[in-house]
């Protein structure tokens, strides 16, 4: 399946380049729908891989690459069978989301993901399983779930220590601050800072650039760069399934679902 349109993502093949876009309002947040629809993909995926050399995924959302985990769908599936009772429905989320970005992660092609704005949680998460991130200047990074008493749960930690020292990683995790675009760059978090509204256009001209090298050696290259720490991310889904049962998590949730602020998951 070379082009694919869903209700909340579409992917075409584009002169060997895979460009996957996301447009679920109101910024892409990751729940059941979405998930079905990265599976889709990464069964594409098996044969796009033959015929690509690249792949570029981006938001067409105003508000931002990806706010993360559909929060609100988490909260409601979880009430409705008891928060007590929530690890196995958690854990299934987990397992799956892990096997897409997995995939992704180990995917033969240079893949970038082109960010703006919002990329917070499960969206800083679908970043860093990208080769690359290309950030125009108004891109915001963010690992808030600590304030709902959780961890990053979609591969997070581990993919964030692979790429970052411990005192970014700590910083990140610990306060739930953002930082923007000009400090990730600065820390080795963004390898380009483009102009506003111009990552997906660099994001392009450098899937071109990609094109130019032959693509097994490149392959062979960022398997011996990238390696992915699959001890640590089924670590990871393990301690986030034991958090979510406390009562500070269903706390936590429930004052993000009640809340009357517009984008709940801004700093």
């Amino acid at each position: 399946m070379q082009s694919y349109k869903g209700e909340t993502l579409t992917w075409e093949l584009i002169d060997g380049c895979v460009e996957l876009a996301l447009h679920r309002e109101p910024c892409n947040e990751i729940g059941l729908k979405t998930l079905e629809e990265l599976e889709k993909f990464v069964e594409a995926h098996e044969t796009l891989k033959n015929q690509a050399h690249a792949l570029i995924i981006h938001s067409q959302m105003k508000a931002g690459f990806c706010a993360g985990a559909d929060l609100r769908d988490l909260y409601f599936r979880a009430k409705e069978m008891g928060f007590d009772k929530a690890a196995p429905l958690v854990r299934d989320f987990l397992n799956r989301i892990h096997r897409v970005m997995n995939a992704i992660d180990a995917s033969p092609l240079t893949t970038i993901a082109a960010t703006h704005g919002v990329t917070f949680g499960g969206g800083f998460e679908l970043a860093l399983v990208c080769d690359l991130i290309i950030a125009d200047k108004m891109a915001r990074f963010c690992f808030p779930e600590l304030r709902l008493g959780l961890i990053p749960g979609f591969g997070g930690i581990p993919r964030l220590k692979r790429d970052l020292g411990n005192a970014v990683v700590r910083d990140l995790l610990l306060t739930g601050r953002s930082i923007n675009a000009t400090k990730a760059q600065a820390v080795g978090l963004v390898s380009q800072l483009v102009a506003e509204g111009d990552a997906l256009k660099v994001a392009r001209f450098t899937a071109a650039q990609v094109k130019k090298f032959d693509r097994a050696t490149a392959a062979a290259a960022k398997k011996f760069m990238k390696p992915i720490p699959y001890a640590e991310l089924r670590q990871e889904i393990e301690i986030f399934c034991e958090l979510f049962t406390k009562p500070a998590v269903e706390a936590g949730l429930r004052k993000f679902v009640e809340s009357d602020n517009a984008h709940p998951y801004l700093p």
